[in-house]
């Protein structure tokens, strides 16, 4: 008997462009539960943002979607799922595969009892973590780190740029907003590249939309709309960083599949 269906399972067209992208395990015993099965149970966890028991019982038992889950945080597998997926984004839209100009920012966020690494920052009064992200000029995400909240900008974005620089040779011009004006002559001299700091307009009051920012904000409110990410909720790090790029992959892949 077929299972329910949940509105975040993978349709056929969206399962054609991630099964050729995921690990091919072969371990000489037959697989008991199908990697799109896995695949829709972590997608479901993600948007409705259930504890792992809590998962439905109609889809695979919990230790394993959570088994693979890690084991695919483990091995960058979703990270570069979620790269190859923006980069055949960027192609659709008419653009180079790789960017040449990026934007960075940072969003705060509560954790909450289950512990690991936190702080608390002072200005945005939030006792937690700080989700750093790097996204290209579509607001498709290129990195992420996460640490805790207490860290400065500045130096947060030295992890996520020297770890971007890795990755994006094509990578040359950066917008950021006043918080990185003290890093700025570090991006220019050790990374090579332009830094071009955004700020309000005189005489503005109140929220108002800024020049090339608004990309990266619209990005964190894509991720807003999966409840996983509403709070962290993860023990590590390294944990959190993966569900965002599981957040993303699950846009882009809709984007591909439904273009």
């Amino acid at each position: 008997m077929a299972r329910k269906r949940y509105s975040t399972d993978l349709t056929d067209a969206e399962w054609a462009i991630i099964e050729p992208l995921l690990p091919k395990w072969w371990t000489g015993h037959r697989r008991e539960h199908d990697l799109r099965e896995i695949v829709d149970a972590i997608l479901y966890l993600l948007r409705s943002g259930c504890s792992w028991r809590l998962l439905p019982h109609d889809l695979p038992p919990w230790p394993t979607v959570q088994y693979y889950f890690r084991n695919w945080r483990d091995n960058g597998t979703w990270e570069r799922i979620c790269q190859e997926l923006r980069r055949k984004e960027r192609v659709r839209q008419g653009r180079d595969p790789e960017p040449t100009a990026g934007i960075v920012d940072s969003q705060s966020v509560k954790t909450t009892e289950q512990g690991g690494p936190r702080g608390y920052d002072a200005g945005k009064h939030v006792n937690g973590r700080k989700r750093h992200l790097l996204v290209d000029t579509l607001g498709l995400i290129l990195k992420v780190v996460v640490h805790p909240a207490n860290i400065q900008d500045w130096d947060g974005a030295r992890e996520l740029l020297e770890a971007g620089r890795a990755l994006f040779e094509r990578l040359r011009h950066l917008w950021a907003d006043s918080g990185y004006r003290a890093v700025t002559r570090w991006i220019e001299q050790e990374l090579g590249w332009t830094v071009e700091i955004v700020t309000k307009l005189a005489g503005t009051e109140g929220f108002a939309v800024q020049h090339r920012r608004w990309v990266v904000e619209r990005t964190f409110a894509w991720l807003g709309k999966f409840r996983r990410l509403s709070k962290d909720y993860e023990w590590q790090e390294d944990t959190s960083e993966a569900w965002i790029y599981v957040a993303m992959t699950h846009i882009l892949v809709r984007r591909l599949a439904h273009a």
